[in-house]
């Protein structure tokens, strides 16, 4: 039996098309979710849209600092292991439920699987980037979605036969729902022309929680939503700064529409129909990425450089007038569509599944199977 550890939105996207693979090969899994994120829309709406089994398990741990989210769901997550001792344990992206999982996991000297293992800003600054380097020094197969990332693991020593390149599990979520999103007509029913519209999404912390860069962000969208309007599904944290920063004119219409945070079905009909999108989001560079829809990241580094060299993404910054400069590039001259990476054809959930089947009982892992699951 696995577990599979999952505690904030872009966890759950992730596992959806892990948990089919795993049904088809009639692997017994454990869902734990972590309660990192307990809003309705931001967890139990994508389980419900993607078909994911109920958790077998909440932790219901909330908000917190990183310091306290990430000791806590130790502490909680100890108990459940204890209790359902796991072959291995699956941790997927780079929240801080993905590190508390590996820790705790470790510990216990049970396996770790880290999906989507190896990416890389350099940006310390980012809570993720501590995440990321920690989980993949404690997993014993490390789950790459593009060779970037298997080249970082290499560099930092991770043995060959650890790392796997498997391709982009997001992606696999991407393409068996894009058809469904699309029936929604969402952009439609807020009175927007496909193709001729904007998407936003804000909500890293080094963006919205920096007064002066917030401002010079939202600056450029309102000229942008001049000419193509720009619809916001506004994070909760986001929503705080505008308000605390007194920045809402910057947001109102007609230039604006902010709205909610959408449900996975509604914002990738949005992003699927957009002609244009704004973010400081890693899953959507991937996403705009496989949609070949061009996307503008407001942040000076990716931890995905793959949807900047072959895909539609583009590094711009926080400044408002090189998001302009670019948004005008874009608007104004031949859509540039990119490529697709070549691994991100639907199939990587059956590759990882395929991988952890092979290694029950491999050598070189910390213990094998048989071992683990006798404690």
């Amino acid at each position: 039996m696995f577990s599979i550890v999952v505690g904030a939105r872009p966890n759950f996207m992730k596992i959806a098309p892990l948990v089919r693979a795993m049904r088809h090969a009639e692997v017994a899994w454990r869902i734990i979710h972590t309660g990192q994120h307990y809003d309705e829309r931001m967890s139990q709406t994508f389980f419900d849209e993607l078909h994911i089994p109920q958790p077998d398990v909440n932790l219901y741990v909330g908000s917190g600092t990183h310091v306290y989210q990430i000791s806590e769901v130790m502490r909680r997550l100890e108990v459940e292991f204890e209790q359902n001792r796991p072959e291995a344990v699956i941790v997927v992206g780079d929240v801080n439920s993905t590190l508390a999982a590996a820790l705790c996991a470790s510990k216990l000297s049970i396996p770790v699987a880290h999906v989507e293992a190896g990416l890389r800003s350099y940006d310390r600054s980012m809570p993720e980037e501590t995440n990321r380097v920690v989980t993949d020094a404690l997993a014993d197969w490390l789950f790459a979605s593009e060779p970037a990332a298997v080249e970082n693991l290499r560099r930092e020593g991770v043995a060959a036969e650890r790392i796997h390149l498997v391709g982009n599990v997001m992606i696999d979520t991407l393409l068996s729902h894009v058809d469904c999103a699309r029936a929604l007509k969402c952009p439609e029913k807020l009175g927007l022309e496909p193709g001729r519209y904007t998407v936003l999404t804000l909500h890293r912390p080094s963006n919205v929680d920096d007064p002066h860069r917030l401002e010079s962000i939202l600056r450029a969208v309102r000229r942008i939503g001049a000419d193509l309007p720009v619809v916001f599904p506004v994070h909760p944290r986001t929503e705080m700064r505008i308000r605390e920063f007194g920045l809402e004119e910057l947001t109102a219409p007609p230039e604006c529409l902010a709205i909610k945070p959408q449900g996975y079905l509604d914002m990738l009909g949005l992003v699927a129909s957009a002609r244009l999108v704004l973010t400081d989001s890693g899953g959507l560079q991937e996403e705009t990425t496989a949609l070949k829809i061009p996307c503008l990241t407001l942040r000076e580094n990716t931890e995905r450089p793959i949807t900047v060299e072959l895909g539609s993404n583009r590094l711009v910054g926080w400044r408002t007038e090189d998001i302009l400069a670019a948004a005008r590039q874009i608007l104004d001259g031949p859509r540039h569509q990119g490529t697709v990476p070549p691994t991100w054809d639907g199939h990587a959930s059956r590759r990882i599944v395929d991988v952890l089947l092979r290694g029950r009982g491999t050598a070189g892992q910390r213990e094998n199977f048989a071992a683990a699951t006798a404690r």
